[in-house]
């Protein structure tokens, strides 16, 4: 019987986690997740009943013993866990450092596991390490976050390369995508820019403030490719950083005009501002969009245009109104 390949998934009941779970429930993996919120969503347990899972504290590391002690060494784990709200992370940069700089998972990874069975740690950063004073920043270019947020950032991933054998850095731009199987409370981006243009009233979107949204399947068909690229290896070397955005550079403007052509709203509500007129609490970088070429080398992908992003996405929300 072929081995099959140990996953943990920390920070398994977040966004891209959950999604990452479902593409995981195949026989070839055995998976593992890790939460912080209790109790864990019934829908979760329902749906993922062999998928065991560890309250896990980022903050002190308790509960990686844990993970070690009952599903024991991972081929991979996969570092979706984050304080990832920028105004909420200026509010709090105790919090934001302690949860986004992953000093108690390295210390686990690196501690409990000095054998030869080598680890791959992949882990999420953003594209807001990047400044934004230029358009499609590539990998190698200097890392200069503009506020705390990005910073934590950027401090993560230097401890990652500074302590960690092997690794991947994925700086992802927006994720958008289809909702959760259970739920999260917080607004979606493709489904908030739809609900709001639906109602009628016209609504201030950001003209000057450009990002690569990537649509959240292709995020987990970028860590598929890396965790079979890492079992298939024989050397078991990886030391990656790669820009994981989409092919757009887009403005919310741009993206707000790409959800209404979709859904045939009124283009006339979408009404232009700059990011500069609104205080949102916190510094935001003006062009973080990113030059994708590696990882369109590397990995061999097609990442899906927004615009037929948003209409998987808006398909799939009729979909689930029309199931449930």
């Amino acid at each position: 019987m072929e081995k099959k390949t140990k996953v943990v998934v920390v920070g398994g009941t977040g966004y891209l986690g959950q999604h990452l779970l479902q593409a995981l429930a195949e026989d070839r993996y055995d998976v593992a997740f890790t939460h912080h919120s209790c109790p864990l969503p019934g829908l979760l347990l329902d749906a993922f009943p062999h998928f065991p899972s560890f309250h896990v504290d980022l903050k002190t590391g308790l509960g990686f013993h844990s993970i070690s002690h009952h599903f024991g060494q991972p081929d991979v784990v996969v570092n979706c866990a984050a304080l990832s709200v920028p105004r909420v992370c200026e509010q709090d940069p105790d919090s934001a450092l302690s949860i986004n700089v992953p000093s108690s998972l390295v210390n686990w990874l690196s501690s409990s596991f000095q054998t030869k069975h080598k680890t791959l740690l992949i882990h999420l950063s953003t594209d807001q390490v990047y400044e934004g004073v230029k358009s499609f920043y590539k990998e190698e270019d200097e890392t200069l976050a503009v506020n705390v947020y990005g910073k934590s950032k950027v401090a993560a991933e230097l401890l990652i390369r500074d302590k960690c054998q092997n690794f991947v850095i994925l700086r992802s731009s927006i994720i958008f995508g289809p909702q959760t199987l259970s739920p999260l409370p917080k607004n979606l981006p493709v489904q908030w820019m739809d609900s709001v243009l639906q109602k009628g009233d016209t609504v201030d979107f950001f003209h000057d403030e450009y990002r690569c949204p990537i649509y959240v399947t292709d995020l987990v068909i970028i860590i598929l490719r890396l965790i079979d690229r890492w079992v298939l290896s024989d050397d078991k070397q990886m030391r990656l950083v790669l820009n994981a955005g989409g092919p757009d550079r887009l403005s919310r403007v741009q993206m707000a005009e790409v959800v209404a052509q979709v859904r045939g709203h009124d283009l006339s509500l979408i009404k232009h501002v700059s990011a500069s007129s609104v205080d949102r609490g916190v510094v935001s970088p003006a062009d973080i969009s990113m030059d994708i070429t590696k990882l369109i080398q590397t990995l061999d992908i097609s990442p899906t245009s927004f615009k037929d992003g948003v209409r998987l996405t808006l398909q799939s929300e009729s979909r689930s109104h029309i199931l449930s």
